[in-house]
């Protein structure tokens, strides 16, 4: 019995763990919208080094370098936090949003930079993490304007996201089901008339 509790308590561990780590590449990869006001915009060449993961792989048309320039957002949020988000072409790579706009994207964010007295506030879509202790920012994807920063966001998006995404996992659990039952576990069954044609011993 404590073997078997014991499997137990593995089994659920690993999917916890499996679950989480799930979760966590959803949230860093699905796209989120914040509203904030644009202080100001700028230009400052990197080094991703060892957290170039979770940086672009190099700007789309230029050549493969380690060290690149990089556009940023300089926001303050709704309740006076400051927030900055990067803004990279994700090309053809991962995340797959196929973003090659980002100097027009640099523009329209300097157009619409505000004053604490006279604030434009906007909606800034994203993707990523912003961790201070490793350097990381969030990628800009896309932005526009706002009246208010009580404007309702409702993830419309990325629930049908999710729901594609859980009705993909099912049906590729279902066909490894299928394909479990009709190939591996008459091979396993001790009567041999369950087994395919080629197997040896079976009678023909």
């Amino acid at each position: 019995m404590r073997e078997d509790n014991g499997m137990l308590y593995v089994k659920w561990t690993i999917r916890i763990v499996v679950l989480l780590l799930l979760a966590a590449f959803l949230h860093y990869t699905l796209p989120q919208r914040d509203v904030v006001r644009i202080a100001d915009t700028y230009e400052r060449r990197i080094d991703p080094g060892n957290n170039a993961v979770f940086w672009s792989r190099a700007n789309t048309g230029n050549a493969q370098n380690d060290n690149r320039d990089v556009f940023f957002v300089q926001t303050i949020q709704a309740d006076g936090d400051p927030m900055v988000y990067r803004n990279e072409d994700t090309g053809w790579g991962w995340p797959p949003y196929l973003k090659f706009d980002s100097a027009s994207l640099q523009t329209r964010a300097a157009d619409l930079r505000s004053t604490g007295d006279e604030p434009q506030w906007v909606v800034l879509r994203h993707y990523g993490w912003r961790m201070d202790i490793l350097s990381v920012f969030p990628n800009a994807l896309g932005i526009r304007p706002v009246d208010s920063p009580d404007v309702e966001l409702f993830p419309w998006g990325n629930i049908v996201r999710i729901v594609v995404i859980v009705l993909l996992i099912l049906t590729i659990r279902r066909l490894l089901i299928m394909f479990r039952q009709s190939n591996i576990d008459p091979l396993t069954d001790g009567d041999p008339s369950t087994k395919p044609s080629w197997w040896p011993g079976r009678r023909r």
